[in-house]
């Protein structure tokens, strides 16, 4: 095919793929989706062998957002029966990042509810920063806390802090349906002071609302102007006690088609199987590995995710390694120069609701399960 080749030596030079051929992606059929895979398995082997790397969600804060995005289940209104608590202690937060590194994680992420932290929040999560890198040397420590006042990212890169997380979820024409309480150019914001500060800028979308290609593909050229360094694909969990509650968009071989665009839009970038992989990916995850170099393991901010045990059996089935403390996960032209190094920017992005390849199945809510163990509980973590 063509356009395969066509985006395959583009991808080996980072240039990046026109809009056509972006859309021509997720156009393609089932037919073709090996061939898609294959060629897009080439990028990612070029820039990152065959390594995967491991990230650990620790949900600092769970619950009794003020915002409204639709698609979370710690939406202000949010009937979702999820785990509700405050703020951990640095000691508790500390214990539950062991659990993720012992399991070989080698990015923790720190996630809190919320609009934004306060200049107290700050400190809170600077003094957990502190001390899980005392404990763990190495550890990459990424934060995400919301939309970020002037100076917070600076006081965060001083206490340790190596990224910040900040997704802009959808395209800036629509992001109004989907939270009225914040604006797109609120998140952009928030992305370029992190960025500004020397933090690693991570930034992602998710997929499956109901969007349109043409919405994504909004999503992508805005995320390449913002060049982040890893940009993770969430495919939605439609959450009981959600405004989204009902939208089932997705298909393994969709999900597929959207992480292989990805890959040819962000050949160097450190693309990240995100939330939902299990629920709509299902079997196909090994799969998925010759697309994405990064995944999270075991259990999410409120739904649970596969065995930590059985995602390090199904990376190493599929014939990849766990990523070690010691490698660089970025490719020297990236990592050398920090963030923002990419020469024309970066660039990521997935696929949509067209209505090309399989249809939707029916709603597999059977493999949507809140979160009952781990931070917050008395229950040991899935890692």
């Amino acid at each position: 095919m063509n356009l395969l080749n066509t985006l395959v030596d583009k991808g080996l030079r980072r240039e990046t793929p026109t809009r056509e051929e972006a859309l021509a992606v997720l156009a393609t059929s089932d037919d073709d989706l090996l061939d898609v895979v294959a060629a897009a398995g080439k990028v990612r082997r070029h820039w990152f062998g065959r390594r995967v790397k491991l990230n650990y969600l620790v949900n600092l804060k769970s619950g009794l957002c003020p915002e409204d995005c639709s698609y979370c289940s710690q939406r202000l209104g949010s009937k979702a029966d999820i785990l509700k608590y405050t703020w951990l202690k640095p000691d508790q937060a500390s214990q539950a990042a062991a659990a993720g590194l012992a399991g070989g994680a080698k990015r923790v992420c720190l996630v809190a509810s919320g609009r934004g932290p306060t200049d107290r929040d700050v400190d809170r999560v600077s003094d957990t920063i502190k001390a899980i890198k005392e404990q763990n040397e190495g550890v990459e420590v990424c934060a995400c806390l919301g939309l970020l006042s002037d100076g917070q990212a600076e006081r965060l890169r001083e206490a340790g802090a190596d990224a910040y997380n900040h997704n802009l979820n959808t395209s800036e024409s629509t992001y109004g349906d989907i939270t009225t309480t914040h604006t797109y150019a609120d998140r952009v914001d928030t992305v370029r002071k992190a960025h500004a500060a020397g933090l690693s800028a991570c930034s992602g979308l998710i997929a499956g609302m109901g969007e349109s290609d043409e919405d994504l593909v909004d999503v992508v050229l805005s995320l390449r102007e913002l060049d982040p360094d890893s940009v993770p694909v969430n495919f939605l969990i439609p959450m009981e006690g959600t405004p989204l509650a009902k939208e089932w968009h997705l298909t393994p071989q969709r999900c597929l088609r959207i992480l292989a665009m990805t890959r040819f839009v962000c050949p160097d970038v450190e693309v990240r199987i995100a939330g939902g992989r299990e629920v709509h990916l299902r079997t196909m995850q090994p799969l998925a590995l010759h697309l994405a170099n990064s995944i999270f393991l075991g259990d999410y901010l409120t739904s649970e995710g596969q065995a930590g045990k059985a995602d390090l059996e199904m990376i190493a089935d599929a014939g990849f390694e766990v990523e070690g403390t010691g490698e660089v996960t970025l490719p020297e032209h990236r990592a050398g120069g920090g963030c923002g190094s990419h020469e024309g920017g970066g660039a990521c992005g997935p696929a949509t609701t067209g209505s090309c390849g399989s249809a939707p199945e029916e709603p597999r809510t059977d493999l949507v399960a809140v979160r009952r163990r781990g931070a917050g509980t008395d229950l040991a973590p899935n890692a």
